[in-house]
């Protein structure tokens, strides 16, 4: 009876290891299987998620245009005329160095003092004068204000303006 008992008993341990090697094997397959269901899904997901970080960046920078057209329009109504091109959104946050023009300026314009970069890590370009037409020189009543965009080349289609080119 005892050998019997203890023949049980060893045949019990080894059904137990053999299952338990059994078991090693399967939690490797189901990791892969997991691994493979991971991977399809954020080949699925992961385009989506970019989209909409570049869609949220192009929101970020119109916003920020948008602030700064604010600020050209205070700056403007202390000053009576926008900062030419070659003076530029600095205007906002740097008083002007004529101390009659001075006077007037009542910044910055911009909070916190410093000029927004765009989410691409560019600074803001402005415009303002006069432009060239085909028939006439017309004058711009409203300074462009844009982002170069994520490619960060000017003028081509992924520009970020308050106005046309």
């Amino acid at each position: 009876m005892r050998l019997e008992n203890l023949r049980r008993h060893n045949e019990t341990k080894v059904a137990q290891q053999s299952l338990r090697n059994m078991r090693r094997g399967l939690t490797l397959l189901e990791l892969m299987i997991v691994l493979i269901i991971l991977v399809g899904l954020m080949a699925i997901v992961g385009p989506r998620l970019l989209g909409t970080q570049q869609k949220a960046d192009v929101r970020t920078a119109q916003a920020q245009v948008g602030n700064l057209a604010s600020a050209l329009k205070m700056y403007a109504a202390d000053m009576k005329i926008f900062p030419s091109t070659e003076e530029g959104l600095e205007m906002l946050v740097k008083a002007p160095e004529d101390e009659a023009l001075a006077r007037n300026w009542d910044g910055p314009y911009i909070e916190g003092g410093k000029l927004p970069i765009d989410p691409w890590g560019s600074s803001f370009q402005y415009e303002y004068g006069v432009t060239e037409g085909e028939t006439e020189v017309n004058t711009i009543d409203f300074p462009r204000i844009f982002s170069i965009g994520p490619d960060r080349q000017p003028g081509t289609g992924d520009d970020i303006a308050n106005q046309a080119a």
